[in-house]
């Protein structure tokens, strides 16, 4: 089972960013499950959703504690708590922003994880471009397809569309799109450095 954990606040589509990942995992053939946690949803506000996708059946129904992957909406939280408490040794975590490791004070973080688990993407700018509003859900979703594996585009896409019509749903299918492309090219750039350093 994998349980995914996602940070954000009231306004992002924190909510529906684990309800997109469950319906992207169910079209890829997996059982899943997505739920919010309770508590203030006001605009601007700390939300915590939560999903767990497997192959058989799932029965609980508790906060995901010790995440396989953690989703880091909005930056501004990482100065108010800690949204990676509990992320496995082997475990993911994509953040919301453009700013260096270094300068998000992430920097041990990355240190206890293989590299190339915990990674950085605009996803604000990226969802301001394509859908002209704040809303990185979609994006970060991109990005996750393209980081882990663990939900293929196309079904992203199918789960985006499915839930946003029109030109709103193919402003955050062309976002996700732009997120996969810029994580799975940084990812072929760094397979590369690492193979010439192999060879030089």
């Amino acid at each position: 089972m994998v349980e995914v954990r996602i940070h954000g606040r009231g306004g992002q589509g924190v909510v529906t960013a684990a309800d997109l990942l469950a319906m992207a995992a169910f079209t890829d053939g997996h059982h899943a499950q997505s739920f919010p946690s309770f508590g203030s949803e006001r605009t601007g506000a700390p939300v915590v959703s939560y999903c767990r996708i497997a192959d058989v059946p799932i029965r609980t129904r508790e906060p995901v504690l010790e995440p396989d992957l953690v989703i880091v909406q909005d930056p501004t939280l990482l100065k108010v708590m800690n949204p990676f408490s509990g992320l496995r040794p082997e475990g993911f975590a994509v953040v919301n922003s453009r700013k260096t490791f270094e300068e998000l004070g992430l920097a041990d973080l990355v240190s206890r994880h293989p590299e190339g688990h915990i990674i950085a993407v605009p996803a604000t700018e990226i969802a301001k471009e394509h859908v002209g509003r704040n809303v990185p859900n979609a994006v970060l979703l991109g990005a996750v397809s393209a980081l882990t594996g663990l939900i293929r585009l196309s079904s992203v896409i199918e789960a985006i569309r499915h839930r946003f019509r029109g030109q709103v749903g193919e402003g955050n299918v062309a976002a996700a799109t732009a997120a996969f492309d810029l994580v799975a090219g940084s990812a072929e750039a760094e397979s590369t450095r690492s193979e010439e350093a192999v060879h030089a």
